[in-house]
């Protein structure tokens, strides 16, 4: 059961799907298509449900299915807990940084039209310099791992791709025999990284337009002119990258808070949509360049969701990975081993979960029209059904 008074991405959606559509349904991409499709169905009676009754009153509640999109606020809630539990026995009691790695405007104008490649750069090139850097016996002189989320949105929904790493401060030594720690409150030389990491993913990107994998369209299309090209790499290597480390967490719950906050995220979620008129979204936003201040942004309903599709990733597209120590085939081995060398016990395996399908007078939910008795399922909605409050006779369950 779920809120149904405060409005919603979805309700932006089925607002203004369809406008949007008639706007720029030419240029649209077929994951932007079937996100908007998908998230405006997101529990409604297009995807079918569940009727509850309560045992106490007789009231009938229809709980409609969730779309399971990656893009859906309303949806991951649930993925985030499951995701947050397996990484909670991954964390070593040591210091953790985090470390964002960004892209200039121009970099980010050309990712638009080449999301896969220029994210896929992203990801590579911060990947290489955090490991190489590390490595470095004038540095750390260790073998890190690390875990890396992709984000593409400001806090007003515009386009920024930039990449968060979540880092334990030390690695192992070379021949792996030891545990190597940083300094409390210092990684890895920021300077260093930014202009590593800017080499590294001009290099990358410079050999992908070789390739041919790059696409010019609309004002990038001069660039397609090996001349224009070599000119617009050779500027960006003029400019100072943007990589910064924040202060490190204070302890392994900071970190699992954090990783909650920013791993299973959407470009805005519904507490974040104030309210929805005939023409307009109002919703709120942090201005970084005013102390965080949190402000409120009126947009017309169609910009507003153009907006929010700039973020729809490609399908299949991974936006959390793991590199180096923690890479997903060494790492319960790996994380064994520092373990051992920082002297603490390998974590237990967690309880099995109770039995989703019992259903106690504590699990049940709560009747929202009298607050006493509980919510029992009677019975399957089909998709495209819509509930109505007559006594219902289809896939009845048996509830004697």
């Amino acid at each position: 059961m779920h809120d149904t008074s405060s409005p919603t991405l979805g309700d932006v959606i089925r607002r203004f799907g369809a406008s949007l559509t008639a706007s720029y349904g030419e240029t649209m991409t077929s994951a932007q298509k079937a996100v908007l499709s998908l998230l405006g169905r997101c529990r409604t009676a297009a995807l079918g449900g569940h009727l509850y009754r309560c045992d106490h009153c007789g009231a009938e509640h229809p709980a409609y299915n969730s779309c399971r999109s990656r893009h859906c606020p309303s949806c991951l809630g649930h993925k985030s807990a499951e995701w947050l539990k397996a990484r909670s026995e991954d964390l070593l009691p040591v210091p953790y940084f985090h470390v964002v790695f960004t892209v200039p405007a121009e970099i980010a104008s050309l990712a638009w039209s080449n999301k896969k490649t220029v994210y896929e750069i992203l990801f590579r090139a911060a990947a290489q310099t955090l490991l190489q850097i590390a490595r470095d016996p004038r540095h750390l002189g260790a073998q890190i791992g690390f875990l890396a989320i992709l984000h593409t949105w400001t806090q007003t929904l515009l386009h920024h791709p930039h990449l968060h790493c979540v880092v334990p401060g030390g690695g192992l030594s070379p021949d792996g025999t030891h545990w190597i720690g940083c300094r409390q409150s210092f990684f890895l030389p920021i300077k260093v990284l930014s202009r590593v990491f800017r080499g590294k993913f001009l290099e990358l990107l410079d050999a992908a337009a070789k390739r041919g994998t790059l696409r010019f369209p609309d004002s990038a299309a001069s660039l397609a002119d090996p001349h224009a090209w070599k000119a617009f790499v050779g500027q960006m290597r003029g400019k100072e990258w943007v990589v910064y480390a924040k202060a490190p967490f204070g302890s392994p719950t900071q970190v699992l808070k954090y990783l909650a906050r920013y791993t299973h995220r959407v470009a805005i979620s519904n507490r974040r949509i104030v309210s929805i008129t005939d023409d307009e979204v109002t919703f709120r936003y942090r201005d970084r360049a005013h102390g965080n201040e949190i402000r409120s942004m009126k947009l017309r309903g169609v910009e507003f969701l153009r907006r929010f599709l700039l973020h729809a990733l490609p399908k299949g597209f991974v936006r959390i990975r793991h590199f180096g120590l923690l890479a997903n085939r060494v790492r319960k081995v790996n994380l064994g081993r520092c373990r051992s060398l920082l002297g603490v016990l390998t974590t237990t395996e967690p309880d099995r979960e109770a039995d989703p399908a019992h259903c106690d007078e504590s699990t049940a939910p709560l009747c929202p029209s009298c607050r006493v008795g509980r919510l029992r399922s009677v019975a399957v909605l089909p998709p495209g059904a819509p509930y109505r409050p007559e006594p219902v006779h289809l896939l009845l369950f048996d509830t004697s």
